[in-house]
């Protein structure tokens, strides 16, 4: 159900079992998780994530799993905490096209990636009260810090489901869109970083990850900001944006 394809150093990896709107076992995580290795290991300068069908992804596939014998620790902690930090980590830049249905594991892997951009018709939220169980792979944290306790408990307590475009309002992700044009913007941000200063993108990447996790104060950051400069200052896109800057034409990066 894992489709992954290369061109033009860009990686596009697709969730394409949409008879079950593109929920996720242990095998597809894992198949996932290859795919991105692949991608990794090609070199990609860019990835972009997307569903087919309905929906982007509607979380954990539960259909014959048997809640007496569930070894629900070994399906979070074991494979999509792992899977979810590998996404993350990814070497180059990220983007996701989500519409539909983005819950539980698959609003983890929205989380997971750099840039977002959803459908107005997307559904994101917390739907485990009808389940008995608790929002998972990483929704608390990312609706605390952007909505608050009250609006995350409101939404966890009673299930309701936002839209993309409300998501987008509250400072979830980063762009709503029509349901039809949300692939193609998708692509075509990817597309432009792909052919853009990636590793000055990745250093970027890095001191977010470092703001998020280790809430750098102020001055931290400044410092890591002068590092990542420092560092660059001797690329060959570096160079080359400056000389392209003095020249008045548009640069030609390379990603070294």
């Amino acid at each position: 159900m894992i489709e992954l394809t290369i061109a033009d150093g860009v990686a596009h990896v697709v969730l394409n079992a949409p008879e079950k709107r593109n929920a996720l076992d242990v095998a597809a995580l894992a198949d996932l998780g290859a795919a991105y290795d692949e991608a990794a290991a090609a070199g990609v300068r860019a990835l972009v994530l997307r569903g087919e069908g309905a929906g982007f992804c509607a979380g954990r596939d539960i259909a014959g799993v048997d809640p007496v014998t569930d070894d629900v620790t070994g399906y979070l902690e074991g494979r999509v905490t792992p899977l979810l930090q590998k996404m993350s980590a990814f070497p180059a830049p990220t983007f996701a096209a989500a519409h539909g249905a983005c819950l539980g594991v698959g609003l983890g892997l929205l989380i997971a990636t750099d840039v977002v951009y959803v459908a107005d018709t997307a559904k994101i939220g917390s739907p485990f009260a009808a389940l008995g169980a608790t929002l998972d792979s990483g929704g608390h944290a990312l609706f605390f810090e952007r909505l608050g306790a009250h609006k995350t408990l409101d939404l966890i307590y009673t299930g309701r489901l936002m839209s993309g475009t409300e998501a987008v309002q509250s400072g979830l992700f980063s762009r709503v869109l029509p349901a039809t044009e949300v692939v193609a913007a998708t692509d075509a941000a990817a597309t432009s970083a792909a052919i853009g200063a990636t590793r000055a993108f990745l250093a970027s990447k890095r001191l977010i990850a470092r703001l998020r996790d280790e809430r750098l104060a102020l001055w931290d950051a400044v410092a890591e900001e002068n590092a990542n400069q420092a560092s660059l200052r001797d690329t060959a896109d570096y160079h080359e944006g400056f000389a392209a800057f003095q020249q008045k034409r548009k640069a030609e990066f390379t990603g070294r």
